[in-house]
Formats: C-alpha cells, structure tokens, sequence
C-alpha cells in the first residue's frame, strides 16, 4: 500500500512539474500503469495539472473506463494512454500535451524533428507524425475514441515520441521520472532546432553513436536523473511529496 501511496504522489508531482515547466497548461495530462494490475492506469479527473492532488487521480482500464464510478469529468483524450499502455507493456508512463515549440515539426515535413542536443537523445533518430486525418478524415483533432488511441499508438510504434499533427505529442517511457524529463526537453530540443534552422546551413543532428552514450547513462534513479526530479519538484512546490526507494535500480 506505502508502494502504491508514493507512486500515486509521484503522479501529483509529475502534473505540477510539467505545469511549472510549462510543458502544459490548462490541457494536457500524464499517467501511470498500475503497478499491479498492468492492465489498468492512473490518471487525474478532467482538471488543469498545475491543481491536481491525489484525490483526482482516478484508475483505469485501457479503454479508458474508470474502475470504479465516478461522476467527475474525466479526460477526453484518456485513449491516448490507454493505447499506449495497451500496445507497449514495457511502457510504464505517458505524457500527451501541447507544446508550442513542436507544433510546427508535425506541420511541416521540411526539418524532421531529431536531437540536437545532448538532452534530447531520448527522441533516437526518428519521431514520427500522426495525422488523424489518415484514418478518421474530418475531426477536432482529438483523440476520443479507443480506436483512434489504438491508431495512435500504432504510429509511436517502438519510438518513445510522437508528434501529432496540428495537435500536440504523446511521449512514453518506463517511468515517471523518465517521461517527464523527456517532455521537458522535448520542446528545448525543438527550440535549438528550430533557431538552427534560422541561421541556416547544413544541421548536424545527434548521431546514432551519440545518442547510444547519452542514453546508457539514464535510469529512474540515475544521478542526472533523479537531480532534474528533485530539482523540478522543488520549484513546482512539492518537494515534500518527493520519496525515493531504499535501495534504488539505476
């Protein structure tokens, strides 16, 4: 119970950094997989991240039902994390949101959206973009049905990112940690990209050699990690929700 109790806490503080760092705003969310009962997820009640505390956070199961009833509102895009969870079982969290700073990589198809910096390793050498449209034709662009989450999760694939056209992006990792600090980079990635290509010339991306190195060192509670969790916990205000296992696996 102390297990689950933590984890449900590392959720709270999982919403709170990505508000403060601006990932989300009012839109966007983050879940986890139960830890266990792998086929259901945690995720908050329809509510701004920046407000969420552990009595929002609701279970469910990959269709995006809630285990048990509830009459608050919910997510409607809770089938993104539900398809992702459903398809990757070695996927333990998902961040959808949408950051303006990657918005312009799934519209436009003349600068593919890769690492060029050392913190952005985590995209490997390829993101790719889900159209909606491809499918479903005409919609919002949200994601409101199992089958579009379905779909969606079918485009990320084996990748940890994908972009969705006009909408956002869907990011998984194994955990918590691991998926925030990937879309806290994600936009700083594309800004460097982006004011790159501004200056012009040929872009040198990470190479695959490179990204491999970046990429052996992280782990939930590796160093750099787990410095960026507490740091971005106590600037969000919740560094006292912050716990750590006795005996950490990098």
């Amino acid at each position: 119970m102390a297990h689950l109790t933590n984890l449900l806490n590392d959720l709270v503080i999982a919403n709170r950094i990505l508000a403060h760092e601006q990932v989300v705003d009012a839109y966007g969310h983050v879940s986890v997989r139960h830890p266990e009962r792998p086929d259901r997820f945690f995720l908050a009640r329809s509510l701004a991240p920046e407000l969420v505390t552990p009595d929002d956070i609701l279970e469910f199961t990959f269709d995006g039902r809630p285990v048990r009833e509830d009459k608050r509102a919910l997510y409607l895009e809770r089938f993104i994390h539900g398809g992702i969870l459903e398809a990757r079982p070695d996927v333990t969290a998902v961040v959808h949101a949408h950051a303006e700073d990657i918005l312009p990589f799934g519209i436009a198809n003349a600068t593919p959206l890769r690492p060029v910096i050392h913190s952005g390793s985590f995209l490997g050498t390829h993101v790719p973009i889900w159209d909606i449209a491809d499918r479903f034709g005409d919609t919002n662009l949200l994601v409101a049905n199992v089958e579009q989450g379905q779909d969606l999760a079918k485009c990320l694939g084996k990748w940890n990112t994908v972009l969705m056209r006009g909408h956002g992006f869907a990011s998984a990792a194994r955990s918590l940690i691991e998926v925030v600090r990937m879309a806290v980079f994600l936009p700083r990635n594309a800004r460097a990209l982006l004011k790159a290509v501004q200056l012009g010339g040929q872009i040198k991306y990470l190479s695959q050699g490179e990204i491999d190195a970046r990429n052996r060192g992280y782990g939930p509670y590796s160093p750099e990690t787990w410095r960026a969790w507490e740091y971005w916990a106590n600037k969000a205000g919740v560094g006292n929700l912050v716990t750590r296992p006795d005996s950490p696996k990098n």
